[in-house]
C-alpha cells in the first residue's frame, strides 16, 4: 500500500513497519525517520484538508492564506519578508499577489528609500476576508486534533516548536 494512502492508525503503523523492514541494514535512525514522516505526512493531511473544507470555498490556495494570515498578523511586510515568512519563493509570492491583488485582498507599491524594493499589506477587503475565514479555520484546526486532550495539544505544539526551531538552527536562520 502506498504510504501517501496509510492514514488510519493501524496503517500508519503497519507503514512505519514496512519502512523498517525495507530499510533494514542500513544505518538509520528509525524513531527520528518516522518522526519526520509522520510530521510530513501529517501536514500534509492538514493543508488538503483545509484546502478542500476551507479555502476553497474562498478560491484560495494554501499560500495566498498563509500570505493573508502572516499579513493580517503581521501588518506590511517587503516583498521578500514576506516570502520568508510564508514560506514560499519569491516566484510563487509574486504569483499569489497577482492574484490576491486581483481579487482587492493585498496591494503593492515600492518601498520609498527603495524603489527596488517592494512593500506589501492588506486591503480593507483582505482584513475583512482573512477575519472571515479565520472562525472556519479554527473550526477545522479544532477538529484535526480532536483525538488529543487538551494537554496532549499543548504537547504536541511544544515538541513541534522544538522541531521547528532545531531545523531553522540547522538551516542558518
Amino acid at each position: 500500500m502506498p504510504l501517501a494512502f496509510a492514514a488510519g492508525s493501524n496503517e500508519l503503523v503497519e507503514a512505519e513497519r514496512l519502512i523498517r523492514d525495507r530499510m533494514e541494514g542500513l544505518d538509520l535512525d528509525l524513531e527520528a525517520l518516522a518522526a519526520v514522516s509522520n510530521i510530513f505526512r501529517a501536514a500534509t493531511a492538514v493543508r488538503n484538508h483545509m484546502e478542500r473544507d476551507v479555502l476553497a470555498v474562498h478560491a484560495l490556495s494554501w499560500s495566498a492564506f498563509v500570505v493573508l494570515f502572516v499579513l493580517r498578523v503581521w501588518g506590511e511586510q517587503e516583498s521578500r519578508d514576506l516570502a520568508a515568512e510564508a514560506g514560499v519563493t519569491g516566484g510563487t509570492l509574486t504569483g499569489v499577489l497577482d492574484t490576491l491583488e486581483r481579487k482587492g485582498l493585498t496591494e503593492r507599491w515600492p518601498q520609498p528609500s527603495d524603489r527596488r524594493r517592494v512593500l506589501v499589506r492588506l486591503t480593507k477587503i483582505g482584513v475583512e476576508a482573512i477575519d472571515g475565514i479565520m472562525p472556519a479555520f479554527n473550526v477545522e484546526e479544532a477538529k484535526v486534533t480532536c483525538g488529543l486532550s487538551g494537554d496532549e495539544t499543548n504537547e504536541l505544539a511544544r515538541l513541534l516548536r522544538i522541531v521547528l526551531r532545531t531545523a531553522t538552527d540547522l538551516d542558518g536562520r
